[in-house]
């Protein structure tokens, strides 16, 4: 296909309908969208709620609890391996 100036393009009413329905719709969005984003801008931010805080609040909580069980269960395998390792020195000692 050659495009030049004596090129002609048919385009019959409805696709032509289309095409500006499709433009319209999405400039409308645009425009929209570009007012709720203002319009965001200027809202003060939203306060945390009492229960949001709670929620937060217990499960920093509970992260915590959990560390220290994991920091207890690593100190009790610390201590058999430090006795695992001090019966295995003593018994190449007897050697």
């Amino acid at each position: 296909m050659k495009l030049d100036e004596n090129t002609q393009v048919t385009l019959d009413l409805k696709t032509i309908a289309i095409i500006i329905t499709f433009v319209v719709t999405v400039a409308g969005m645009w425009f929209a969208l570009q007012s709720e984003i203002e319009l965001a801008k200027k809202l003060p931010e939203p306060e945390v709620s009492r229960t949001e805080y709670d929620l937060k609040d217990k499960l920093v909580r509970e992260t915590i609890m959990n560390t220290q069980k994991k920091v207890e269960e690593n100190g009790q395998k610390l201590d058999l391996i430090e006795e695992r390792l001090y019966e295995l020195s003593t018994e190449a000692k007897r050697r």
